[in-house]
């Protein structure tokens, strides 16, 4: 059996870790009796914690909402940024469940306003694959923004914004992080056209736009963003043509680089991008097949000096 400190710190886990618990089942996780439980519960009521129970048979425990717990005083911006950090972890290799977990207990120990912004949050947001870097600085997306979105995603509230150079109105559906950039994937309720959207580039007017009936989305978000990033999301896109057939270039890259194009049984087309030409550069050294590009002249002078570069490293 735990010592009493252990113990405490078992049981307010526990209770941070799901919505409510029954007597048995906490007596059961700590190995102790039903007695030891309710006098740990009301320790924990005088240090200071707002456990709520339900008396009788059945009877159960939850932490209540709206208190300042140590050790989590956080203000909203502090709050909405652990959520982000952890939602992020949740799409990491090993870490998809200690992420939720931690997620869902600091859910439970918020006020209610706070804690309905990060519900919306988390439900409006999910992770795509990491597979590239990049050598240019992160954008800075203001947590605020997030937060807007999420709530609009949540109430079917159409968006006015401004992006880049076009005033749009939208419908918007899901927020998903990908390679450290956030994407709106929203629907054009003129059009019907849905459209994955880089947040950075995203600055809303107001008043927004009408409430509308959500539209289902017709397949996998996230296939879905990569897929249309390569087109239209880079700072930099390019067309190269690859001397080996579709099939083989598929085969080499990862999905999310781009989308191949069969032009003959021998050649293809690969419609790729990135947020610098060096980027992309290394991208298509990678391949490991040849190649031949044309546009843009930023990439074809940064392959020429990679080139001399690489010859004056093994003394050509």
């Amino acid at each position: 059996m735990l010592e009493t400190s252990a113990r405490l710190l078992a049981l307010l886990g526990l209770l941070q870790s799901r919505v409510d618990w029954s007597g048995a089942e906490i007596a059961e996780r700590l190995d102790v009796t039903d007695r030891t439980v309710r006098k740990d519960v009301a320790r924990l009521r005088e240090l200071g914690y707002p456990v709520d129970a339900v008396r009788g048979p059945g009877g159960r425990y939850r932490l209540g909402a709206g208190a300042k717990l140590p050790p989590l005083l956080l203000d909203e911006d502090e709050a909405v940024a652990v959520a982000v950090g952890l939602r992020a972890a949740t799409g990491m290799a090993g870490f998809e469940e200690t992420g939720a977990r931690a997620l869902t207990k600091l859910e439970q120990v918020l006020p209610d306003k706070l804690r309905r912004r990060l519900a919306a949050l988390r439900q409006a947001t999910s992770a795509g694959p990491v597979n590239t870097d990049s050598n240019v600085e992160d954008p800075v997306v203001d947590p605020e923004l997030l937060n807007e979105l999420a709530a609009a995603i949540r109430d079917h509230q159409g968006l006015r914004c401004d992006y880049r150079d076009t005033r749009l109105e939208l419908e918007p559906y899901h927020l998903v992080g990908w390679q450290r950039r956030w994407y709106l994937v929203a629907r054009d309720p003129a059009s019907g056209a849905w459209a994955p959207y880089r947040v950075d580039w995203l600055h809303l007017r107001t008043p927004g736009g009408r409430r509308f009936t959500p539209a289902e989305f017709p397949g996998d978000l996230t296939d879905f963003v990569v897929r249309e990033v390569a087109r239209t999301g880079w700072a930099v896109h390019v067309r190269i043509r690859i001397h080996a057939p579709a099939t083989e270039v598929m085969a080499r890259i990862n999905p999310a680089v781009g989308t191949v194009e069969a032009v003959s049984d021998t050649e293809s087309d690969l419609v790729t991008g990135g947020d610098s030409v060096e980027v992309v550069a290394v991208w298509i050294g990678m391949l490991g097949l040849d190649f031949s590009v044309s546009e843009p002249p930023a990439l074809v002078e940064n392959l020429r000096a990679l080139s001399l570069r690489y010859a004056r490293a093994i003394g050509g």
